[in-house]
């Protein structure tokens, strides 16, 4: 049988937990009574610094079921370090540990073939959508492009996989000799290698509440991911610059071969068009390598990714 912990990040899912709850409880049951995993499995609520009475319920929950643990971070610091301190609390406690959200959009049906094939052999396993039939067309069409962008841009992120996955003790050991302060898990996990595969798994309506990430926040998202991993950014702008240059020498060589044969002609369109074209990539380009030198700054820092003010266990 496997030992096996469940984090969730929470930020103001008071609207979900008591169901998300009841849920994850009754699976357990099965999953004890089929001697899958052992009784004293866990699940693990992260409070990432919700201002609703998220933490008062993981109390409440804690105090009725010893199935249910709770972390309560000190302050908002995001999705992704509120899941880092919730595998941080399960690491050395468990024989495997499975990350999923609150908002029961995550097949918690898959939870025994992550376990199944655990026990095969793998320590990873991702949770992967089968499709977006859910979807508008507008989110189908940027999520899965986000995707495509990604590992074009030279991430390695698996295709339709968010943050539904296991990890097993060494994979779970060997992700915390990462010690990135921008942190961005999707890309992260593949990284520290280990076997690995897929459960398909198809993605249910957000129970209650509202998204947490907004198109501004996932482009935002996106690109903390990109920079995170892949200087490619930077090095596409080494190509277009030399573009640009190779351009200029065409257009000096025509304008003196206009000059001496007599064709020269002044036009303020094509100059001021031209100011504007190489102020505005100067513009991006100084953005983008300030973004990086931003990352750098961050990371000499070393300041802590999260801190955790109180862990029911």
């Amino acid at each position: 049988m496997t030992k096996l912990f469940i984090v969730i990040p929470c930020y103001n899912e008071s609207e979900v937990l008591f169901e998300t709850s009841k849920r994850l409880k009754e699976k357990f049951q099965e999953l004890i009574k089929n001697q899958t995993v052992t009784d004293d499995s866990k699940i693990i609520f992260v409070d990432d610094g919700s201002n609703d009475n998220t933490w008062q319920i993981i109390e409440q929950l804690h105090k009725e079921y010893n199935l249910f643990s709770g972390c309560k971070l000190s302050r908002n610091r995001g999705h992704q370090n509120a899941l880092l301190a919730g595998l941080f609390c399960a690491k050395g406690n468990c024989d495997a540990v499975i990350s999923m959200d609150a908002d029961l959009q995550d097949d918690i049906n898959a939870i025994d073939r992550f376990v199944e094939e655990y026990e095969k052999g793998y320590e990873v396993v991702y949770g992967v959508r089968n499709k977006r039939k859910k979807d508008s067309a507008f989110k189908r069409i940027t999520a899965e492009g986000f995707y495509k962008f990604m590992n074009f841009m030279g991430a390695e992120i698996i295709f339709n996989h968010a943050d539904y996955r296991l990890l097993g003790s060494k994979a779970l050991e060997g992700l915390f000799e990462f010690n990135e302060v921008n942190l961005f898990l999707r890309g992260l996990v593949p990284l520290v290698g280990y076997k690995s595969t897929k459960v398909y798994y198809d993605r249910n309506e957000r129970f209650a509440g509202e998204s947490k990430y907004p198109l501004k926040k996932m482009l935002s998202f996106a690109f903390d991911g990109l920079s995170s991993l892949s200087i490619k950014p930077i090095k596409m702008i080494i190509h277009l610059g030399s573009i640009f240059v190779l351009i200029s020498v065409i257009i000096l060589i025509y304008s003196l071969i206009s000059y001496f044969s007599g064709n020269a002609t002044s036009g303020w369109t094509s100059l001021i068009v031209s100011i504007w074209a190489i102020g505005g990539l100067n513009l991006i380009a100084i953005g983008i390598i300030g973004e990086y030198v931003g990352k750098v700054f961050l990371e000499t820092k070393r300041r802590p990714r999260y801190i955790i003010e109180e862990y029911l266990k």
